[in-house]
């Protein structure tokens, strides 16, 4: 057993040794701050020119961003590009690591993640630097909801211990590899905590890095995801018993050169089921993008089909 315990303290230990000198502490200042701190996380470096990946609601707003490192070093940052329907944000540090290049994690992958797996967290929280939890991976595929309204999918649920200023900061394995972004707790509950999957980062990071944002398709519609009766269901042999509600339609948007009116509920888009408005929101992705599509959905008790291409997302859009 001692030989067990002293294996999983030397795995512990080993990945937060390997993976903290990355670690960073970010501080924010936004409008109107009078020159205090308008909040503060983490992030990690994972280029040694300085970029470093951390969640969008950590450095949104902010007027200025400053982070401090392991070695003592302090430096302000810019944000690259920031996605807050998945809640990462990439920085870059200023100096280009002239004085050094800045220290790095490797990514692994989330992908070969499993229930029962040991991770670590390494963040600030409250603002005592470089804190070290560890505790297991409890759940994966979970749902998150981000501030921008989108669910993000394929979560890790952990009981690693994270409070606030631990958000953005690594979730590691054995090895000192980052798998996670840690993201959020649930209050007042204990050990359930999540973060988002490196395989989701990685793919946004590219984006980001390319044209500074990610890129999705929208209709300009709004909507709720509603039940639909049972009747109606059978009547016109529906697979499914809830759609989208249409609630409004954006003058000059897809949705309303495609003849979408309020009251409008769709059940599927092409040929995958739309069973929610997060359905829906899984299926507009930068692929579709000037594609045309069908709709189909129920209007005066009859089912209807409307040809729509989707256009690129306009801020805030739907």
């Amino acid at each position: 057993m001692d030989a067990l315990l002293d294996a999983y303290s030397e795995a512990v230990a080993g990945a937060a040794e390997r993976a903290s000198p990355a670690v960073v502490k970010i501080e924010t200042r936004k409008p109107g701050g009078r020159g205090r701190s308008g909040g503060s996380g983490s992030g990690f470096a994972f280029a040694p020119d300085g970029l470093t990946l951390t969640n969008s609601h950590v450095v949104q707003g902010a007027e200025r961003v400053t982070v401090s490192l392991q070695d003592g070093r302090t430096r302000t940052a810019t944000v690259v590009g920031d996605d807050p329907a998945t809640d990462l944000a990439v920085l870059r540090i200023a100096g280009n690591g002239e004085d050094g290049p800045y220290p790095t994690v490797e990514l692994g992958e989330s992908a070969t993640l499993r229930p029962g797996q040991v991770v670590i967290a390494i963040g600030n929280p409250y603002g005592f630097q470089y804190t070290v939890t560890a505790g297991v991976v409890s759940a994966l595929g979970r749902s998150l909801r981000s501030q921008s309204g989108r669910l993000i999918d394929n979560v890790v649920q952990t009981d690693a211990a994270l409070n606030p200023g631990n958000s953005g900061g690594p979730l590691l394995d054995s090895r000192g590899r980052v798998v996670g972004v840690n993201n959020a707790i649930i209050l007042p509950a204990q050990g359930i905590c999540f973060a988002i999957p490196i395989d989701t980062a990685k793919m946004v990071v590219s984006a980001l890095l390319r044209d500074g944002r990610v890129k999705r398709s929208y209709l300009g519609l709004g909507g709720q995801t509603v039940r639909i009766a049972r009747r109606i269901v059978h009547d016109l042999t529906l697979g499914e018993n809830t759609g989208v509600l249409v609630t409004t339609v954006e003058p000059e948007s897809p949705a309303a050169q495609a003849g979408l009116v309020d009251g409008d509920v769709i059940v599927r888009f092409n040929d995958q089921p739309v069973k929610s408005v997060d359905d829906l929101h899984r299926v507009l992705t930068e692929e579709r993008i000037g594609v045309p599509a069908k709709l189909v959905l129920i209007r005066s008790g009859a089912v209807r089909t409307l040809p729509i291409v989707p256009a690129e997302t306009r801020p805030k859009a739907a």
